[in-house]
Formats: C-alpha cells, structure tokens, sequence
C-alpha cells in the first residue's frame, strides 16, 4: 500500500478527521538513520503526525515538530510541507527499551521535557509554540499540545509495528479535532468508537485504509474531501551547502584552504555527502 493521508468532515461538518499510512516512508526513515526497534517507533510516530499536521496547511508554509522528552533518544526533530513531503532526524537513533514484549516508546522519548512546534507560515514572523509533555507516547503528547496551545479538543492515534528483522511494517495514524457546534452526544460517540477501537498499527497490519479507519470511526457519517501522497525527501542540494559554508569566518575558510584536503558535508537528515574541494573552497571565500 502506498502511503497517503485522507480528510474528511464528519457529523454535519462537526468534526474533521486526518488519517494516513505511513509504513513506506517510516521504513525509508529508518535505513537512513539506522534506528533500532524502539526509535523506530518513536521517529515514525512524530513522522506521522507532522505529516497530519501538515496537512492542515497549505501552500509553501511549513511545520517543524521537535520533541525532547529528556530521554535516552534526545531529540527527535521532523520538518514537514503542506504538500506531504517530510524530513526528520533523531539524535541517539541506537536506542532500544522493550516492556512486556512491546516497544518502550514512553521511555524512550522521557516525560521530561517539552514539544515545539514552530510555523513558517510565509507572512512575517515564524512562530512557535510549546507544551510539556505528559508521557513520551506522542499521541497524548500532542493531543495535550493542541488542548493547551492551540485550545483545539482533539484526539490523536498513531502507531508504528516492527518485526523482528527490526523492518517497519505498519504506520500510521489519525488526528481527530472538535469543530465549533459540535454536539455533546457526538463526542461521546466518538469517544466510545475510538475506546472500543484495535492500535491503529494493528489496523493497518491487517489492511485498513485510511478510509477504513476514518469510516470505523464515524460509522459512515462522513464525507470526504482530500486525498495526498505522502514521503520522506529531504530538499538538501551541494548549492545549499555552498551557501552555508559562505557564513563562515573568513580565517576559518583560510584555514581549510591551508590544508589543500577537500572537506566532506554530510546532511543530518537524509545522509547524503557533499565534497567541496580546495578549489570550490577558494571560490566560496573569493565571493
């Protein structure tokens, strides 16, 4: 199944839901910065949810999500697009805490610290806003950011299945928020729906859609109204790189060229190397 994310308006236009597979674009995520079991969980639920909170924007603005529980992964970062394109990187991908037979995801992140989240919306000022967070499982994590920050009742489901080859194999999630004239008895339907409801990586391992998940949720009540593909790609390039080597310090650059060795560049969030020779280095410093 190819990874999208679908929105729909529910209960008269009542209630907005955002659901998505992610399990391609996670599993890409995690050969690129080699996660183990646990990180893998833990980056691919903050993969997915920029991705859905994304999707409540448009154009070129951008989110970028940074969560630092104070845990053993420190941080966990994802830049995400209006138009279904993500990056992110974790700080210690080499984690790994089970409990019980189940990823440790919790203690992974730590509950001791806080998510930001910053806007680019492309008008003036980027803004950012911040939460503490309550577990480390993210789902409860954001759906207390949105409750505090942005006073939007919400509710979020993610989930992220590895095997033991320590491959990705379900993904995804859903984030469901209250509109204005919502009804009391249609959030208590809600709530009970989403109670009764099987992990969301349990449904997608078992094939449920993203239309699925949101009809599971609804009981049909419904309508869709927009569907985007989604992946991981990081919009690196060697002239980005050329730029930020131009900020440096003059004896700095001086110094580099001194050493007549190329130097090599590598991007934080997808890997890709960059090699800048002496000659370039003297262009750069020339200009």
């Amino acid at each position: 199944m190819n990874d999208y994310l679908v929105k729909a308006y529910a209960f008269d236009g009542t209630v907005r839901i955002y659901a998505a597979t992610t399990t391609n674009l996670v599993e890409e995520a995690r050969k690129i910065h080699d996660t183990y079991p646990a990180a893998s969980a833990a980056f691919g639920r903050v993969l997915t949810v920029s991705l859905i909170m994304g999707a409540m924007y448009k154009g070129d603005q951008i989110l970028t999500i940074r969560v630092d529980g104070g845990g053993p992964i420190g941080k966990i970062i994802a830049s995400v697009n209006a138009n279904g394109v993500v990056k992110g990187l974790v700080e210690n991908p080499h984690v790994h805490i089970s409990k019980k037979d189940k990823l440790a995801v919790g203690m992974v992140v730590g509950n001791n610290g806080f998510i930001h989240v910053t806007k680019d919306l492309k008008v003036r000022d980027v803004f950012t806003s911040s939460s503490e967070i309550q577990t480390g499982e993210i789902a409860d994590d954001i759906t207390y950011y949105f409750a505090k920050s942005e006073q939007i009742p919400s509710s979020v489901g993610l989930g992220v299945l590895v095997n033991d080859k320590n491959e990705v194999f379900a993904s995804g999630g859903f984030i469901l928020q209250a509109m204005p004239g919502v009804k009391e008895e249609t959030i208590a339907k809600i709530e009970r729906k989403i109670t009764s409801m099987k992990p969301i990586s349990e449904l997608i391992k078992n094939k449920y859609k993203p239309e699925d998940i949101i009809n599971l949720i609804t009981d049909g009540s419904h309508e869709f109204v927009e569907e985007m593909p989604l992946r991981f790609e990081c919009d690196c390039s060697k002239d980005r790189f050329f730029n930020g080597l131009a900020t440096l310090d003059k004896n700095d650059l001086e110094s580099l060229i001194k050493e007549n060795e190329p130097i090599e560049i590598v991007c934080e969030f997808c890997k890709t190397k960059y090699t800048f020779g002496t000659d370039e280095l003297k262009t750069i410093l020339k200009e």
